[in-house]
């Protein structure tokens, strides 16, 4: 078989249903099969799956797995000499997944590759392609900056920008929305690291084939629609906010120790006190109220998870 496509749904049925209908559209003159993998969605997602006259393999968690343990258990329950990892909030346009198995299959030392993915008005979302996370990446990456100087390194966004429509770029990291990587790479690196409840863990996967001697590419031409936080955005509690963050900690606990991993808890605070003193005193003006709110809320999260008193990797609901 060559494509194995995995995707995980949590509370986000109706946008798996028509992900799946886009690969069904879109995928002829492949021998693939789609593993969808229900998370213990507490709006009766798993039960609806097994009504389905979709053609896809449904299976059901009886508990939150998180990202990782989920697409894991999917791509145990598969065949395909290529896996794709696919958010069920995205569709699959033209012909990208018959290039992108084209282009995995065409360079022996290409173990994970990405495309293009677009946002829903179709403009570029700029974070399929990423560079391996450090303190400043993630302390600077704001919107604002990062639509200024997109072409800085430590952004990793600079192919997205070059002047060449064809042929596969080497990057850094490509987005867990929609990952390919060959069976033999996903097996040899050990899988998708199950340090992490949610965020962190295509960083973690793409440092590991490269360590292991593969690269990451990123294929320009294919495109893939993207909605995005589909379902972090229906819990409305600050949940991802701080479970990003985590993930984040964990990851440089892992590959950059613990004093960097410490540095970075220590940053983070500084910015979210920052933060929270500029956004304060905007709650004074009725016309910013709503918006100020919102980030205080955010940020007195992240600054207690930096202060260690809120955790953030449990499924919690």
């Amino acid at each position: 078989m060559d494509l194995s496509v995995i995707i995980v749904n949590w509370n986000s049925l109706e946008f798996t249903r028509e992900c799946i209908a886009s690969i069904l559209a879109n995928a002829s003159g492949l021998e693939y099969e789609v593993v969808v993998v229900d998370n213990a969605s507490p709006d009766g997602s798993g039960r609806l799956m097994q009504t389905w006259s979709l053609p896809a393999k449904a299976v059901c968690s009886d508990r939150n797995l998180g990202f990782s343990r989920a697409n894991n258990l999917g791509a145990e329950l598969s065949s395909g000499e290529v896996i794709l990892f696919l958010n069920p909030d995205t569709l699959i346009r033209g012909n990208a997944l018959q290039e992108m198995v084209r282009a995995i299959r065409s360079r022996e030392d290409i173990g994970v590759i990405g495309c293009t993915l677009l946002n829903r008005d179709l403009s570029i979302q700029t974070t399929c392609i990423q560079a391996f996370p450090t303190i400043s990446n993630q302390l600077l990456g704001i919107d604002w900056l990062k639509r200024r100087l997109p072409r800085l390194p430590m952004f990793g966004m600079r192919e997205l920008f070059s002047s060449e429509n064809e042929g596969i770029a080497e990057v850094q990291v490509v987005s867990g929305a929609c990952l390919m990587i060959k069976r033999n790479v996903f097996e040899k690196v050990g899988r998708f690291s199950t340090d992490y409840f949610m965020y962190g863990e295509e960083s973690d996967l793409c440092l590991k084939v490269s360590k292991a001697g593969w690269k990451v590419g990123y294929l320009r031409g294919p495109q893939v629609i993207h909605f995005g936080g589909q379902s972090t955005d229906k819990r409305g509690d600050g949940f991802a906010d701080v479970v990003m963050r985590e993930s984040l900690f964990k990851y440089f606990r892992k590959f950059r120790g613990t004093p960097y991993a410490l540095l970075y808890r220590v940053a983070l605070l500084v910015a979210a006190i920052t933060r929270l003193v500029i956004t304060l005193p905007l709650l004074a003006f009725p016309f910013s109220h709503k918006d100020a709110l919102y980030v205080i809320r955010k940020w007195s999260k992240i600054t207690a998870w930096s202060l260690a008193l809120q955790g953030g990797a449990g499924p919690k609901g």
